[in-house]
């Protein structure tokens, strides 16, 4: 049987990792709005686009690590 320590574990970085998916999503589409307004060359906007993808890369990447550790 599960320890239900280790479950309440698991829903907790869960949920931090819900959040900075959320975070990073809300920020993007910010710096896309600042950016239009601003008029910043596609080099910064690509800098921040690929900023982005790290971050929902790495995010990717933990979710699944989780779900192999809930796995054992």
């Amino acid at each position: 049987m599960r320890d239900s320590g280790n479950q309440s574990g698991f829903a907790g970085i869960g949920r931090r990792l819900a959040l900075l998916i959320a975070g990073a999503a809300i920020a993007y589409i910010g710096v896309q709005l600042i950016g239009a307004q601003l008029n910043w060359s596609n080099r910064a906007m690509a800098f921040f686009d690929l900023a982005a993808l790290a971050v929902f890369g790495w995010a990717l990447i933990r979710a699944f690590l989780i779900w192999r550790s809930r796995q054992n």
